[in-house]
């Protein structure tokens, strides 16, 4: 009988630890957590291909009520973005990010797929869906590893004692995490994930080859924002004060009216182009000298990999608006806090090869372009550790059932 039992623990472990069930819950508000989902769904099908990886976005599986008062902030952030400042910054710092009763209503849907569903990890890119997942570890007593996907910038409310495993930068990030609360023992400093791409950047002629760049040129790469948020009309008499030669590139993401708005504008700009979402955002960065960029969470986080300088402008309240700070702390960028101080900015980087230089050169130490990979390992890691604690929890159950029976 007890060799039995043994056999069986054997076997089970062995088979919890090949094919693991992962799902990643995000949401589509911005690009920032919906491309750390994707990049953690990358490195889990090279390092577990035997896993099975789902990435959702939690709010379509939650109550349309619901979905319509977590998107409310975007009503303030357009009409009254002082007010949405002032609400992001107690959130920022309160334990929970909405009313828990709230929550357990609204994600009842999302509740019932994960009880049908039965994964084994859960991974949280936002930090309500954190929330919502640890309600369902401590409402429902399900039991899978939850693990919290952190960014740049930490919310008190990820520290939730459901979670197994803190994501996190090293530096700012994890000391704000630790002082927070959050148990070293969970703490993993892997670094946000990014997608695998920036692991293996094409040299800057390369990409510029490939894009169709002109060489003898520096390049200006000018985002939006995966959502194309901005005025291009507050922007482009600062372009126009630019003292060197330079080709501008604009990536204004998924907002069509902005791409139109941008192509009329630079009709007749040989050195100009336009475009919309795009794919391969790490050639675009690899072949620029200097970016200029709504501070959004993936892109600081990619500027930093890719070595590329930024200028950051127009930061919307709460997140972008510390992120602004960091990046002259961190001395990577710069931060236009009005938008007539574009111009000057940039024509002093474009005339100083040697800041250029050493932003580059602070934003190359700090870069983690495996982060995604490293993260999904110690998920991994956390998993099988859990696994066979809990293998061998109901081992020992079986033996002392087995030896009272053969008693």
């Amino acid at each position: 009988m007890l060799e039995q039992a043994m056999d069986s623990f054997q076997i089970e472990t062995t088979s919890q630890v090949a094919q693991p069930n992962i799902l990643i819950l995000t949401v589509s508000h911005g690009a920032s957590h919906t491309r750390t989902a994707k990049a953690l769904q990358s490195a889990f099908a090279a390092i577990a291909p035997s896993a099975r990886t789902e990435v959702l976005n939690a709010l379509s599986l939650c109550a349309r009520w619901f979905r319509a008062y977590y998107s409310s902030y975007l009503v303030l952030l357009k009409r009254w973005p002082r007010f949405w400042g002032w609400i992001e910054g107690i959130q920022h710092e309160s334990q929970v990010t909405g009313p828990r009763w709230l929550y357990r209503c609204g994600a009842q849907p999302l509740f019932r797929l994960l009880r049908n569903e039965g994964p084994d990890i859960v991974i949280a890119t936002e930090v309500g869906v954190c929330e919502l997942a640890a309600l369902m570890k401590r409402h429902y007593k399900m039991d899978f590893l939850l693990a919290a996907s952190c960014g740049l910038d930490v919310d008190r409310a990820w520290i939730q004692p459901e979670v197994d495993v803190f994501i996190i930068p090293p530096g700012d990030a994890a000391r704000q995490m630790s002082v927070a609360g959050a148990p070293e023992s969970k703490i993993h400093t892997t670094g946000v994930p990014i997608d695998p791409a920036f692991a293996t950047l094409p040299n800057r002629q390369t990409a510029r080859n490939k894009l169709g760049l002109h060489h003898d040129l520096p390049v200006l790469l000018i985002l939006f924002g995966g959502a194309g948020f901005g005025d291009p009309t507050e922007i482009f008499p600062q372009l126009q004060k630019i003292q060197h030669p330079v080709q501008t590139v604009f990536i204004a993401g998924k907002n069509s009216r902005l791409v139109r708005e941008l192509e009329q504008r630079c009709q007749g700009q040989p050195y100009s182009r336009v475009q919309g979402w795009v794919s391969n955002i790490h050639e675009w960065m690899a072949a620029a000298d200097l970016l200029l960029s709504k501070p959004g969470a993936s892109t600081v986080n990619e500027a930093i990999t890719a070595g590329l300088p930024l200028v950051a402008f127009d930061p919307l309240p709460g997140n972008e608006r510390r992120l602004c700070d960091c990046i002259g702390k961190w001395q990577v960028g710069c931060w236009a806090r009005h938008t007539e101080d574009i111009a000057g900015i940039v024509n002093h980087l474009l005339s100083s090869s040697q800041e250029r230089l050493r932003l580059r050169e602070n934003a190359q130490a700090m870069a983690l372009p495996h982060a995604a990979h490293d993260a999904a390992e110690a998920i991994l890691e956390c998993w099988n550790l859990s696994s066979a604690k809990n293998a061998e929890h109901r081992l020992g159950r079986e033996i002392q059932f087995s030896t009272r029976r053969s008693l």
